[in-house]
């Protein structure tokens, strides 16, 4: 895609954090608790309410043993942690499957706000995505279905073509089968955009929210106004980085502090990788005490981040292909 390097000066960059901090604050404002114990935000203008952190399913998929998933994913849910993130792909399935078994338990179903994504684009790919969904998950429905790691050049317009994945979502949002449609990516800012360019009411985006990505390739500059400007609900991912958590390990920073950057924004949810009790626990605390950074907390993180998030090199998921490829490989439909 053309257009994928633009530069801005540092008054420009600090304005422009400092800006979404002050936007954070006013979502923040309309934060509130729940039942469970955990603060929940708005979803955009979807009228729902959802945890202000998400689990993962990725990292559920990777917890080993699968009675000890199930376990932790109860306990999520009895600390009031009910929205959870899944993929089509991840880990071939089995993410969707263990996850599928921790909700089927006593009606663990009904209280979860439950999401998926699709990484077909055409017609045909994305309601075979969406029926494994469902029968992995044993589940009628997802509350959230969104078109997972934007980042060819064509996705827009595969999607949104005659045959298009996009014709597939909204007759499974007519049926019944998906409440919501939204998209996901963390390749580069400019596909985001050129999503959001597109003729359609997206109710969420979901992309890389950290303290690196206040530097390089920057959603937060670029995205997050503009998904605040649309009322569109923000899901926020990859506070702590990639490969396990690097900016924790290379810039010496707890993961409590960077989750609570990340939820200073103007966003609904930050979606936690969770691969154990004391992951878990750890993150149910951090949002349980959660309140918004101040600008000097803000500008002393973004000055310990700026040389280490020169390059990118921590961001791996910017750099290469990463996630999704399926579509891609197969071959396309005339």
């Amino acid at each position: 895609m053309k257009g994928l390097t633009y530069s801005i000066s540092r008054r420009e960059f600090l304005q422009t954090a400092l800006a979404g901090l002050a936007l954070g604050r006013t979502l923040y404002a309309s934060q509130a608790g729940s039942p469970g114990g955990l603060p929940t935000r708005p979803l955009g203008d979807t009228g729902e309410r959802i945890p202000i952190i998400g689990l993962g399913g990725w990292d559920i998929g990777a917890v080993q043993e699968e009675k000890e998933a199930v376990s932790i994913m109860h306990e999520a849910i009895d600390n009031g942690l009910t929205f959870f993130d899944n993929s089509w792909d991840y880990h071939n399935g089995r993410s969707e499957e263990v996850m599928g078994k921790a909700l089927a338990a006593d009606g663990h179903r009904n209280k979860v706000f439950l999401m998926t994504k699709v990484c077909g684009r055409d017609y045909r790919s994305a309601r075979q995505n969406l029926e494994d969904s469902l029968r992995r998950l044993r589940t009628d429905h997802v509350d959230l279905w969104q078109f997972h790691g934007i980042k060819w050049d064509d996705d827009p317009e595969v999607i949104f073509g005659e045959n298009g994945a996009l014709k597939y979502a909204l007759e499974a949002r007519d049926a019944g089968k998906v409440r919501f449609i939204g998209f996901t990516g963390h390749k580069h800012p400019q596909f985001h955009m050129a999503m959001l360019d597109k003729p359609f009411d997206w109710a969420t985006v979901q992309m890389p929210l950290n303290i690196l990505d206040a530097h390089y390739r920057s959603f937060q500059e670029r995205v997050l106004p503009v998904c605040v400007e649309k009322q569109i609900g923000v899901l926020g991912m990859k506070a702590l980085g990639s490969q396990g958590g690097r900016i924790p390990r290379e810039l010496e920073i707890p993961a409590p502090t960077l989750r609570q950057y990340t939820l200073s924004l103007p966003i609904s949810s930050l979606v936690c990788g969770i691969q154990s009790r004391e992951n878990l626990r750890q993150d149910i605390e951090m949002a349980r005490n959660f309140s918004p950074m101040t600008e000097s907390e803000v500008k002393e993180l973004l000055a310990k981040s700026e040389k280490t998030a020169a390059t990118g090199e921590i961001e791996q998921y910017k750099l290469g292909n990463f996630g999704c490829d399926w579509w891609h490989n197969q071959t396309k439909p005339e």
